[in-house]
């Protein structure tokens, strides 16, 4: 199988096996669920960092300080760029609850558009990190796709309540979701066909994904579970996270022997 098929095929399926996950956890499971997901989305997420991503970033850069150089400042401006976003969700949040103390609890669809807009793109550079994984190793691809997919699940449950309270219902949410997700489909093909002549990018573009994995995994995910602090709860936390970061042990395991 040439690596563009397998770039194509796990771009779409990952893109679809995702929304349908949040599809089902949004609209038929329970809420104690989500915890769950985000617990595994966080072993995935550090397994695949120093596992993969960062290893072989390493090897393929031309000096160790211009990598930690790459994911420092990938980590800051992940920082700085979150910061925009809620500082622009702050300054929106007064219309959008006076609208809905008049509107029956609904934005007329503002706030599920930005939701969309913006998760558009981020698929897009999903996109990106799948085609570059793949254009320096099938292992690494994979892993890559793997850990992309299990923090999208969490985000996208978010997507569909936001998109529902927005006023859209339960069919166009779905909707709209699945052709976000094609943006991934779209920044695949484009990093393919670009990165191919621009081999020199891939570190530096590797350093990012691994900078924007950590920050995920620990300025937004890990936090939200130190609100649960019982003793059982943690246990449970940290049995699904290591379960994460066997799941990216065992698909570059298996992808060795594809």
């Amino acid at each position: 199988m040439s690596i563009l098929l397998m770039i194509i095929l796990v771009s779409v399926a990952g893109g679809v096996l995702s929304v349908l996950a949040a599809a089902f956890v949004a609209l038929k499971a329970r809420a104690a669920w989500v915890p769950v997901l985000i617990s595994y989305a966080i072993g995935a997420l550090l397994g695949a960092v120093f596992l993969e991503v960062l290893p072989h970033a390493l090897q393929l850069s031309s000096s160790l300080e211009a990598m930690s150089a790459t994911v420092l400042v990938g980590i800051l401006l992940f920082f700085i760029l979150e910061k925009l976003v809620l500082w622009r969700h702050h300054h929106g949040k007064v219309g959008e609850v006076h609208e809905g103390q008049s509107n029956q609890g609904h934005d007329h669809g503002r706030s599920g558009l930005m939701i969309m807009i913006g998760d558009t793109f981020h698929n897009f550079v999903d996109g990106i990190l799948i085609a570059a994984a793949f254009l320096v190793d099938v292992r690494l691809g994979f892993v890559t796709a793997i850990a992309i997919i299990a923090h999208e699940i969490p985000q996208e449950v978010g997507d569909f309540l936001i998109l529902m309270h927005s006023g859209y219902t339960k069919q166009q949410a779905l909707l709209f979701n699945l052709l976000s997700s094609m943006a991934t489909l779209a920044g695949a093909l484009g990093a393919y066909f670009a990165l191919g002549l621009v081999q020199h990018w891939v570190p530096t573009i590797l350093g990012l994904a691994a900078a924007s994995m950590i920050y995920v995994a620990v300025a937004d995910l890990i936090p939200s579970l130190h609100r649960r602090t019982e003793l059982q709860a943690t246990w449970q936390q940290i049995g699904l996270i290591g379960l994460g970061v066997s799941s990216i042990w065992l698909a570059g395991e298996l992808a060795d022997r594809i």
